[in-house]
């Protein structure tokens, strides 16, 4: 009986362990420098989840940050989890709130620094 219980208790805590791990979002860091962003494409996992964390390299003003489907870059098509939690200045970096994305093609970009639109690929 108290071999069964052992063999109840590490099924249950493998379980549960294996669940906080996969919905633990993984962190994309992303720089920004005068008018670019150094990383120029991200190909990211659909359905999977993450936060992105942004920094100030340089830019002697407030950035943020915004992902869009690609072709549909107007502020109603933003997807709104992915705007930093606050504007960052020079030295400084913010992180989104938690953004999961379907399969398909996306931009992403900074409109107060400016700076082209990058690629985001999600198979």
């Amino acid at each position: 009986m108290e071999n069964l219980i052992k063999s109840i208790l590490v099924v249950v805590a493998l379980s549960f362990s294996s669940i906080v791990l996969a919905q633990t979002p993984e962190r994309v860091k992303l720089s920004q420098t005068p008018g670019k962003f150094t990383q120029t494409e991200l190909t990211l996992e659909a359905g999977k989840q993450y936060i992105f964390e942004v920094s100030n390299e340089g830019v002697n003003h407030e950035l943020g940050f915004v992902i869009a489907p690609k072709g549909m870059t107007d502020q109603k098509n933003h997807i709104p989890e992915a705007y930093l939690k606050k504007t960052i200045n020079d030295g400084e970096k913010a992180e989104s709130k938690t953004v999961t994305l379907e399969k398909g093609e996306y931009v992403y970009f900074c409109p107060l620094n400016p700076t082209p639109q990058y690629k985001i690929v999600v198979n």
